[in-house]
């Protein structure tokens, strides 16, 4: 086990993506998206309580007079504060302005859970790479469609662009 990871709350956030019923009711692997959705709860309230940011993505699909019935963040998850940004491409970054929200915010590190890993995880957290923020990935905050897909995010590409971690590695440093 590694030493735990000593986070600023100041200068990091939370970035959890689609984690909406119909995304999470999907069967997911190497655990339920019930699994992933309490991991990331509990990171949730961590950084609320230590005063660091909270961002909350979902998509929407582009086109559609109306979106699929599960579309919205799961009940409870959004708490006062957080940023919520709606995206229409794989990633978080594209045409919504979370760049520019959270560099207003002073923050410099984010750390990622959510549904897809390969997906909107890794999408995002790649332009977040691209932008210059350092990044942490919170493995068992996290599924895909199958379990080998999760395996080469975590296992092949998040070590390449930042650090991996569980969730009790977790921790902020004192202010």
């Amino acid at each position: 086990m590694t030493a735990p990871l000593a986070l600023d709350p100041a200068r990091s956030a939370l970035v959890l993506v689609d984690l909406m019923d119909r995304i999470v009711a999907l069967p997911l692997e190497p655990r339920k998206g019930t699994e992933v959705l309490g991991t990331a709860q509990e990171l949730a309230t961590s950084f609320r309580s230590a005063g660091a940011h909270v961002v909350l993505v979902r998509v929407e699909r582009p086109g559609v007079p109306e979106q699929p019935p599960g579309s919205a963040l799961v009940a409870g998850l959004a708490g006062d504060g957080d940023i919520e940004v709606v995206k229409r491409t794989i990633g978080g970054f594209q045409g919504t302005g979370l760049d520019e929200r959270l560099r207003e915010r002073g923050v410099t590190t984010l750390v990622f859970g959510g549904i897809a890993t390969n997906l909107g995880v890794e999408s995002t957290a790649r332009a977040a790479g691209d932008l210059g923020y350092d990044l942490v990935f919170v493995e068992d905050a996290m599924a895909a469609l199958t379990a080998a897909e999760h395996d080469a995010s975590v296992r092949l590409d998040f070590p390449r662009l930042g650090t991996v971690v569980h969730s009790a590695e977790v921790h902020f440093t004192a202010s």
